[in-house]
């Protein structure tokens, strides 16, 4: 980490090192990126991750347009580390692949699958306009209702989260990988 020293296991708290445990025990099974930042406010750490377990693994969304929503998010914060872990993911549960270098550059896809253009408009619409519009509003309750589009926003909410914590702490990619933001 640039702004921060990496976190030493053997040397945290006993909070710490509790937050620490309960994220290798839970679905991530590993503490990496924007979670080892955490780790030392064990308060937010402990309260964080376990939204984010829901956000990643517990929605109503399926992955598909849970990885899409991700992406989308931390291609709209520039945050490597986010894309370089999701974009592999997404791709693998079924978003295209051009779909996912459209949304990196910052460019509109052309979406083939219909739930997967009404996500992106209404992610689209929230992150840069800080607002959903009532036809974009009511394209997305059609294929995700209510239930889908709370969750929706709170996947929204907590990767830029993630992607917040990403960019002010200068995360690095994994494995010494190339900023695909550069």
């Amino acid at each position: 980490m640039a702004r921060l020293p990496d976190i030493v296991p053997d040397k945290l708290t006993a909070e710490q090192r509790r937050v620490y445990d309960d994220i290798l025990k839970g679905p991530r099974g590993i503490v990496e990126g924007p979670l080892r930042v955490w780790v030392n406010s064990p308060g937010l750490a402990d309260k964080a991750q376990a939204l984010g377990a829901f956000c990643r693994y517990g929605t109503v969304l399926e992955p598909r347009l849970s990885e899409l929503a991700i992406i989308i998010t931390g291609a709209y914060w520039k945050a490597g580390f986010e894309w370089h872990v999701h974009a592999p993911i997404a791709i693998k549960a079924g978003i295209a692949p051009e779909i996912a270098e459209k949304i990196k550059a910052g460019e509109t896809p052309s979406f083939a699958k219909p739930d997967e253009a009404a996500l992106y408009t209404f992610a689209h619409e929230l992150l840069t306009q800080r607002k959903v519009s009532a036809a974009t509003y009511a394209e997305a309750e059609k294929y995700f209702g209510t239930l889908g589009l709370v969750d929706l926003v709170g996947i929204l909410g907590y990767y830029g989260l993630i992607s917040m914590t990403i960019n002010a702490f200068e995360v690095p990619i994994p494995d010494g990988g190339a900023d695909p933001f550069a």
